[in-house]
């Protein structure tokens, strides 16, 4: 692609929230206040994407993906890119083994018009774990108390997240 391909870019990846995770570090004047703690720490597991031009929809999901189920989440998904972006765009995603598997690879040479090569081991550098961080924090700040509560809270804040900071994080990029 030529020189500008950043503002094609599709910047993608997946995370997991979880009840409770306590990131968010409060000070207390007096004795700390008990919270539920669950023994088993239910998590949703979420996929996503954006550009300079806005974000796909948010794929909430609760089972462990494999290649044949990231490949259904991009074929869902990708038709959203191509209305924000066109028929010339590339697609950044890690590399994770099920994105690198030859069933991930054949689908997104058929259906991808370019996929960005990605440094191995360099999470640090795709600016959606920015994003993740920011719609983490703000659904920890509401406080959901079950699994439908998380997910709601999630799609909102998802949706929540200005253009104008996806244009900040894109251009954060070198």
């Amino acid at each position: 692609m030529r020189p500008g391909t950043i503002e094609k870019t599709l910047f993608s990846d997946e995370t997991s929230f979880q009840l409770f995770c306590n990131t968010i570090k409060h000070w207390y004047k007096n004795a700390r206040p008990i919270r539920p703690m669950p023994k088993d720490r239910s998590k949703i597991f979420a996929w996503g994407s954006f550009c300079v031009k806005g974000k796909t929809s948010l794929f909430c999901f609760k089972r462990i993906m494999d290649a044949k189920y990231y490949t259904e989440i991009l074929e869902k998904h990708i038709p959203e890119a191509n209305s924000m972006l066109g028929d010339e765009w590339r697609l950044q995603q890690d590399n994770d083994p099920k994105h690198t598997s030859r069933i991930a690879q054949e689908f997104l040479d058929n259906n991808v018009p370019e996929v960005m090569d990605w440094p191995f081991n360099s999470p640090d550098l795709n600016p959606i774990e920015n994003l993740w961080a920011i719609v983490k924090r703000n659904v920890e700040k509401r406080r959901p108390k079950n699994l439908n509560e998380l997910e709601s809270f999630l799609g909102e804040e998802w949706d929540k997240i200005p253009n104008s900071l996806l244009i900040n994080l894109v251009d954060s990029m070198p």
